[in-house]
């Protein structure tokens, strides 16, 4: 969630923008766009009229950003046609499965850390709350969002406990902006690139030639990092290791 932006508003009150990062499985984006983009088009124009945006990041990953930047009332307007959607879904779902208890809607919010500790409160107490009041659930996580410094925040219930919760989210926001520079989490693609030692970038390990295979066993490993602003992340999920294949017994390489 970025830094509020307040502006006065032509009755003398207060116009305050807000943007709020939604953290989606693909499932729940094919939802939210619907057939032909059709769902996510007339959200757009019903939450435009209120000076709000909907935007979904692109890129074949599993899962997706839905990014939502407005007034406070847009937001949450738009939050509520989301959680009306996915309640939508599980009604369909349970047209055709035996099922008699209607699961809960879910959604997840992507929430830099150093606001959490404002979210839980002292000793729980403001989660608590928050639980109580609304009568969502509540459940922030305890590790960051890979390569990021933004935690997820999972919100169940019922659409209205929902809609409730967001917004008493919103105001603890309001109260105790992010502290320091944030790192944005980005979901990664559904699959990774091979990246050798020497360089070498191939989408498929398994047809790496004898030439990568050679310049692997002759160098170490280095560490992958990426540079975000002042910050090099490592990327722990990238692992080095040499392409196993079949080797001849007079080939100049020991066997693998």
């Amino acid at each position: 969630m970025e830094p509020p932006k307040v502006q006065q508003s032509g009755e003398g009150g207060l116009n305050v923008t807000l943007t709020i990062r939604l953290l989606m499985h693909g499932k729940e984006v094919g939802s939210i766009i619907g057939k032909k983009g059709e769902t996510v088009k007339k959200m757009r124009e019903e939450v435009s009229a209120s000076g709000a945006r909907i935007n979904i990041s692109e890129g074949n990953c599993p899962e997706r950003i839905v990014t939502i930047t407005g007034p406070t009332d847009a937001i949450f307007k738009a939050f509520a046609m989301i959680a009306y959607k996915f309640e939508e879904d599980i009604i369909n779902s349970m047209s055709n499965s035996p099922a008699t208890s209607k699961p809960p809607v879910t959604l997840r919010l992507v929430v830099p850390a150093s606001q959490c500790g404002s979210l839980i409160g002292k000793g729980g107490s403001k989660i608590k709350e928050m639980r109580e009041s609304t009568g969502a659930q509540v459940q922030v996580a305890g590790d960051m969002l890979p390569n990021s410094t933004e935690r997820a925040v999972t919100i169940s219930g019922a659409p209205e406990a929902i809609i409730q919760c967001v917004k008493q989210i919103c105001v603890v926001m309001l109260e105790s902006p992010p502290k320091g520079a944030t790192i944005p989490y980005r979901p990664k693609p559904a699959s990774t690139p091979v990246i050798f030692s020497g360089g070498q970038v191939r989408a498929d390990p398994l047809g790496a030639s004898t030439a990568n295979l050679s310049l692997l066993l002759q160098h170490q490993p280095l560490p992958a990092y990426t540079i975000q602003g002042q910050y090099a992340i490592p990327h722990p999920d990238q692992v080095w290791m040499p392409v196993t294949r079949p080797v001849l017994m007079n080939s100049p390489f020991p066997m693998i």
